[in-house]
């Protein structure tokens, strides 16, 4: 399946009350990493954007007058992402973006056109909980250079190619992950074997004779028989007979000390 990463700009962050997308930038991963294969396109959002949100990404008003409705843009669009897995940081807020751009002018969602979606977002989190993942963040912890995102603000088609390298490698990452954590499942996996599959080790004839000596001198030790020497039942009886002893001990101490 083919991976593109995908990024939007919008005029606000509220799609229900009617904030628009006013940038697409998209670009394309094989196996061996970034393709040179692309979508950007700036689009004219027929409203008005806020100070505070052109602040964050330096695309005023002026820049989207003369720019293509995202209607005349959409089939090119499509083309380019139907049936792909689309990597999106954050991936409820663009696609939401996205749904109701596509569903404005009639056109299916973008899981109806076959895309498959993943968050980066949470990919990142299982890679790094408890940490800060915002695109900024990770790429400042994987020395990716972020100086022109700095300088000219948040792009659509920079920031998928800034979310292009951070994923590929959080998606070796992961896989690293995924296998030494698989080796320990499969190392604490007590797997079913019967008796008759066991190895069955014998001791030699130099073995035993060792063995035997080395009781020999346990006995001699202990002056009586060594614990290899005593089934399990006559084990049981001995130290009930010692318990015997030793409560029959117990009594006749109390029974001293009441007397005196």
């Amino acid at each position: 399946m083919r991976e593109i990463c995908l990024d939007t700009e919008t005029t606000g962050f509220a799609v229900k009350e009617g904030d628009r997308i006013i940038e697409i930038g998209c670009v394309e991963l094989s196996d061996h990493g970034i393709t040179n294969r692309n979508f950007h396109t700036y689009l004219n959002p027929e409203r008005k954007m806020e100070a505070d949100v052109i602040e964050v990404h330096k695309i005023t008003n002026e820049m989207l007058v003369d720019k293509p409705k995202f209607e005349d843009k959409a089939d090119e669009f499509i083309d380019f992402v139907k049936g792909a897995r689309l990597i999106i940081h954050n991936a409820a807020f663009d696609e939401g973006f996205l749904d109701a751009e596509l569903e404005k002018i009639g056109k299916p969602k973008l899981r109806d056109l076959g895309c498959e979606i993943v968050d980066s977002l949470e990919i990142a989190r299982s890679v790094y909980p408890q940490m800060h993942n915002n695109l900024d963040a990770l790429c400042k912890r994987l020395n990716i250079d972020t100086s022109q995102r700095e300088r000219e603000g948040h792009g659509a088609l920079l920031d998928a190619e800034l979310l292009a390298q951070v994923y590929l490698v959080l998606k070796q990452q992961q896989t690293s992950f995924d296998m030494d954590a698989a080796s320990v499942a499969s190392v604490a996996r007590h797997e079913s074997v019967s008796v008759g599959e066991l190895p069955v080790i014998r001791a030699s004839e130099e073995d035993l004779s060792e063995h035997e000596r080395v009781l020999e001198m346990v006995r001699k030790s202990a002056k009586g028989p060594a614990l290899y020497d005593i089934d399990e039942t006559e084990f049981a009886q001995k130290r009930a007979e010692e318990q015997k002893e030793l409560d029959e001990k117990a009594a006749k101490m109390k029974s001293l000390l009441e007397k005196l």
